[in-house]
Order: C-alpha cells, then sequence, then structure tokens
C-alpha cells in the first residue's frame, strides 16, 4: 500500500513564514535550503510512516501524534490508513507548551 503525503493548511503557512523570514534576513538561498531539508526529512515517512517517536505534548488528541526533527524545526504529523498529514512546522526554540495550539 502506497503512502500519500498531504501538508496542513497550517504547516504550508509555517513552510512559507520560515522561508519568507530567512529570504529576508539571511538569504533567499538559505531559505530555500532550509525549506528544502524539511522537505527532505518528511519524504522518509513514505517508506516508513511510523520514523517518528509519538509527541507527548500531543497525547490527549484522538490522532497518534508523530515528529520528525530537521535542524531547529519539529515537524509533527499523523498517520491514518495510508495518508500521513503533516500538521505542524514547530520552531523547537519557543515555549515547548505552545505546541499544543496547533
Amino acid at each position: 500500500m502506497e503512502i500519500r503525503i498531504e501538508w496542513s493548511e497550517l504547516s504550508e503557512r509555517q513552510l512559507k513564514d520560515i522561508f519568507d523570514y530567512y529570504s529576508l534576513e539571511v538569504s533567499p538561498g538559505i531559505a530555500r535550503k532550509i525549506i528544502n531539508r524539511i522537505i527532505d526529512r518528511v519524504s522518509i515517512l513514505e517508506s516508513n510512516p511510523l520514523a517518528g517517536p509519538k509527541e507527548e505534548l500531543l497525547s490527549e488528541y484522538p490522532e497518534e501524534f508523530r515528529y520528525l526533527v530537521e535542524s531547529n524545526y519539529k515537524i509533527i504529523y499523523w498517520k491514518k490508513e495510508n495518508l500521513v498529514t503533516i500538521a505542524s512546522i514547530f520552531d523547537c526554540r519557543q515555549n515547548p507548551e505552545k505546541i499544543k495550539k496547533i
């Protein structure tokens, strides 16, 4: 069964925000590298959708949230059947309690 990956509206908006921030503060080239590394990390879920550990801060939700880490970012996702949904790209330099607001 082939695994399909979809990005939530929130995660797409967060990727754009990350890109915009680094484009302005550093350079568009660095911004592209950061975004590409996040997207490359997500691609491992196609072959191993349970690769990341469970996100304990989101354990009260019915979905079983998991995460992958790329640099300063936690890629939060859940799997249902053959669909992996990227819920959020969380900057780990923030207060961890903010993760509950996804």
